[in-house]
């Protein structure tokens, strides 16, 4: 399945954005899709995931209590909703669909992946 990020930009700290992870090709709707980003200098690391129906989700400990995860398989779409944002969270967001439709935080288990959006948080 080919996936596309978007919604990425400049915000003040303390703001919100909404970044989007559209499918293409095939239904998203029986995979489990997750967030991850990646920092200059840093590794990949794992943000957020929901399962295929929804029913589960996982967050990153950076992540929980500011971030959400949501999915609406009707428009083949996943959201990551984020507020009360931080410098620390400037990266690169990317989504990556995993077909077992289970969450996962580990990236190898990720099947396909999305480019990135970059997210600038910054006064």
């Amino acid at each position: 399945v080919q996936l596309q990020a978007s919604g990425g930009g400049l915000v003040q700290p303390g703001g919100s954005l909404r970044l989007s992870c559209t499918a293409s090709g095939r239904t998203l709707s029986t995979y489990a899709v997750g967030w991850f980003r990646q920092a200059p200098g840093k590794e990949r690391e794992f943000v957020a995931a929901i399962s295929w129906d929804g029913g589960t989700t996982d967050y990153a400990r950076s992540a929980k209590g500011r971030f959400t995860i949501d999915r609406d398989n009707a428009k083949n779409t996943i959201y990551l909703q984020m507020n009360s944002l931080k410098p620390e969270d400037t990266a690169v967001y990317y989504c990556a669909a995993v077909r077992s439709g289970y969450t996962t935080q580990y990236s190898y288990r990720y099947d396909d992946w999305g480019q990135g959006t970059q997210v600038t948080v910054s006064s």
